[in-house]
């Protein structure tokens, strides 16, 4: 496994190298600059000029994008023409919200996805199975600005007022409350946007899970384990479910690298602070080195994800080696 390790994170290198020449090109082509962003009617063009030759905008491409990886390879990502601050400090302050939704998300949609994956599978053809489907249709259909939006109008201080709309935590009980009153508002502020992108991620499981589930039903040793008598529950759960989960546990990895992503569209809906509405803000501001940062980071994690699923394979089925 280690060797696999190993090899993986090697094969990441060129990979990522790739990445980032392909996100410097992008933001190049795009037009205007951070000092664009930064336009006031004020600023006479001259000064425009300067500031663009102080920041070294006006150097061609490939001396810019080796003096940003040099910084890369430094840790340093330069700094926030927004926030005028370092990029990392930037990034740091938003992650830890993004992780927690992320986190948040993930132990929702396997709480829902699991069960409905059950017994759809277990009752295929049966009218609870027909409605599971009819929930994953819709859900495949549905964007999710569209689920976003319905949810703000039926859960938000705009309908019922069930959960609060846009921050992470209540700024009175953030001054005067315990640590434990902030972590319950946290988790209260959280919940909708957890549950909406929840709602959206259970789709692949549940069909993955069901479809293994009736695959598995009519196996030959489901056959002969019944042939022997023994009972069908015992059945269902050393053999049947059991072996309906090996893939959908290989694939934690691209959920959280998913939800990291996707997180970009939730947070934007909520207006999460985290990074994903700071990357559309960066973009809009032409904020070129915290989009960038983004970027790669946005890449990181998805290499990192499909890493975790292959490691989470050969641990869920030791007779799986993956070469």
């Amino acid at each position: 496994m280690w060797k696999t390790i190993a090899r993986r994170i090697l094969i990441l290198i060129p990979q990522l190298i790739a990445i980032s020449i392909l996100i410097f090109i992008l933001g190049a082509i795009m037009p205007g600059d951070a000092i664009s962003g930064l336009i006031n009617p004020d600023l006479p063009l001259y000064r425009m000029e300067e500031m663009r030759e102080q920041l070294g905008l006006n150097a061609p491409l490939p001396v810019r994008y080796f003096n940003w990886l040099r910084g890369v390879m430094q840790g340093d990502f330069g700094r926030s023409f927004q926030h005028h601050r370092p990029v990392t400090e930037v990034i740091g302050d938003r992650m830890g919200v993004t992780f927690a939704l992320a986190l948040y998300t993930v132990i929702l949609t396997y709480l829902i996805a699991i069960p409905l994956g059950i017994v759809a599978g277990k009752w295929s053809g049966k009218i609870v199975d027909k409605s599971i489907l009819l929930y994953v249709f819709l859900a495949l259909a549905t964007p999710t600005i569209v689920l976003g939006i319905l949810m703000i109008f039926w859960f938000s201080p705009i309908g019922t007022g069930t959960f609060p709309l846009g921050g992470t935590v209540d700024s009175f009980i953030f001054a005067h409350g315990t640590d434990f009153e902030i972590f319950m508002s946290q988790l209260h502020h959280l919940t909708l946007p957890a549950i909406t992108g929840a709602l959206l991620s259970t789709v692949g499981i549940v069909f993955m899970l069901r479809a293994n589930i009736i695959d598995r039903k009519g196996s030959d040793y489901v056959v002969f384990a019944k042939s022997k008598g023994v009972p069908s529950g015992k059945i269902f759960s050393l053999h049947i479910f059991r072996n309906s989960l090996v893939p959908i546990m290989s694939g934690i990895g691209l959920v959280i690298a998913g939800l990291f992503t996707g997180s970009i569209f939730i947070e934007r809906i909520f207006q999460v602070p985290g990074i994903g509405l700071l990357f559309l803000d960066s973009v809009s501001t032409r904020d070129f080195t915290v989009a960038n940062a983004l970027i790669m980071l946005f890449a990181v994690l998805t290499a990192l994800g499909i890493l975790l699923s292959d490691i989470l394979l050969t641990i869920v089925d030791p007779r799986i080696r993956i070469k």
